[in-house]
């Protein structure tokens, strides 16, 4: 494993406060600070998560896009002094989300329901073939082989033997873990 490799599994995803109205242009700004610096190893992605949506008004239908979460920008970063001074200074950041400003870390669970990161990160320690124990839900306990994996829904089939029978069912990534 290549530096590279070790610095995208360090960083982590952020919740950022920013004044209402301003997520896109911290968001343009930090980018820029961050190419100017030379920071892309340790400030990886900023997003803005969007929604899309339908507005009906006078009989038509349109679709449209909002901000999911006005106020705030996610950010993948390695946390050290050098980031979280770039970030506690750029223009129309109030500060990180956490207890008493001091930056937590979403889980894997949290960004998963965000919808931020690209899932394949989430199965990127499994391989197809590979045994895996269900840790949660009717399966619970119950041993199996990865079969495939749908990256859009965050989910895996896996081969499990019941009743004599190999059955395919479908879970959440974080109903396994490695056998």
């Amino acid at each position: 494993m290549d530096e590279k490799d070790i610095t995208k599994d360090a960083a982590k995803w952020y919740v950022i406060h920013t004044y209402s109205g301003y997520e896109n242009k911290v968001k343009d700004t930090m980018e820029a600070m961050v190419a100017n610096r030379k920071m892309e190893d340790l400030i990886l992605d900023i997003r803005v998560p969007m929604e899309n949506y339908v507005e009906t008004k006078d009989g038509l239908s349109k679709a449209k896009e909002r901000k999911m979460f006005p106020s705030y920008v996610l950010v993948k970063m390695i946390m050290n002094d050098e980031t979280w001074y770039l970030v506690r200074n750029t223009r129309g950041v109030t500060g990180f989300v956490g207890p008493a400003s001091k930056p937590v870390p979403l889980s894997e669970e949290e960004v998963l329901l965000l919808g931020v990161t690209d899932n394949k990160e989430l199965f990127g320690n499994y391989e197809i073939g590979e045994t895996v124990r269900v840790i949660s839900g009717p399966f619970n306990e119950l041993v199996g082989i990865i079969d495939s994996f749908n990256y859009e829904k965050g989910k895996v089939k896996v081969s499990i033997s019941m009743f004599g029978r190999d059955t395919l069912v479908e879970l959440d990534f974080n109903q396994i873990i490695k056998a």
